[in-house]
């Protein structure tokens, strides 16, 4: 038997797998993400619980095919990273460093086009060998899969869906130093920033009215109550959503987009939403696009960044 290992690092726990070649998983935890002194023990904390593992489930090293790495940063086409917001690293060449620590052949990406593997190979995309996923949480993260194989562009950027320009007129920044992004209108804070523009905009009676923080699920929650500031506010999401991926699919013809995400827990009532805008503004030939929610969760990354290894 043969097996692979993937591991998800996040700015607070790295999840990591190992799996059986037909996408069995045998074994999955978590160990904490070590961000200080720029993250110099990630890799080598990483390497210490895989050889644990190992030997607790009594793998032979032979038997490792290798390491699938997701990092939460772009990772150029070399398994390098030039920076990253909350891991501590600057450039690193993650790919070289994780080998020599492990003895292991590492492949690196990021972590997005992971998940959108992920899915594609064990959820809700199985079968497809074009799509996009989009994630839906504090940002919007999204991954493009083009005959099997993700998207990375020269500078491991490819898929960075959340930074197109969706609206001109924004006068207040993304968290990327620009203004407009997609990210500002469609990730879990930007759907609470437009119910907060939404609700100081009139006094219509609404559910929300009553909550003191309010966030993304709290509008979802008010439209299934058939409140009609939620219906407005999602209405808009929706909009801002579906031609951006109108435009995506302009580009990258995919047959399926899988949304994903702590927004997707909303669950398909959020398709309708995003899918009349869409059809709006697709062309013809992407008309027949399907929209699915994402099923693997938190373990999406972990099961694309297995995949990598075994191509």
């Amino acid at each position: 038997m043969k097996y692979c290992v993937g591991v998800d690092i996040g700015g607070t726990t790295v999840k990591l797998g190992i799996f059986q070649t037909d996408g069995t998983i045998l074994d999955k935890w978590e160990i904490l993400t070590r961000t200080e002194n720029a993250g110099v023990e990630i890799l080598p904390d990483i390497a210490k619980s895989i050889e644990e593992k190992r030997v607790e489930q009594n793998i032979e090293t032979e038997d490792i095919l290798g390491i699938g790495v997701g990092v939460p940063a772009p990772v150029d086409s070399f398994g390098v990273v030039k920076n990253t917001a909350n891991l501590g690293w600057g450039y690193k060449e993650v790919k070289r460093e994780l080998e020599e620590i492990t003895g292991y052949v590492v492949a690196v990406g990021n972590d997005a086009n992971m998940a959108a593997l992920g899915e594609m190979w064990l959820g809700s995309g199985h079968g497809q060998k074009n799509m996009v996923m989009v994630t839906l949480g504090t940002g919007v993260g999204g991954g493009v899969i083009i005959d099997g194989r993700p998207l990375v562009g020269k500078n491991g950027a490819g898929g960075e869906i959340g930074h197109i320009l969706a609206n001109r007129q924004e006068r207040d920044k993304c968290g990327c130093g620009k203004k407009g992004c997609l990210e500002q209108y469609a990730s879990a804070s930007g759907i609470a920033r437009l119910a907060r523009i939404r609700l100081a905009r009139n006094n219509d009676w609404s559910l929300l009215r009553d909550k003191q923080k309010i966030t993304a699920k709290e509008v979802f929650d008010a439209l299934k109550e058939g409140d009609k500031v939620a219906e407005d506010i999602v209405e808009e999401f929706g909009a801002y959503l579906g031609y951006a991926l109108a435009d995506v699919a302009a580009i990258v013809d995919p047959a399926v987009i899988v949304i994903g995400g702590g927004v997707s827990k909303a669950g398909p009532i959020i398709l309708q939403y995003i899918k009349k805008y869409f059809l709006e503004k697709a062309f013809f030939a992407n008309e027949g696009t399907e929209f699915i929610i994402a099923v693997l969760g938190n373990d999406a990354g972990i099961c694309g960044a297995a995949k990598m290894i075994l191509g």
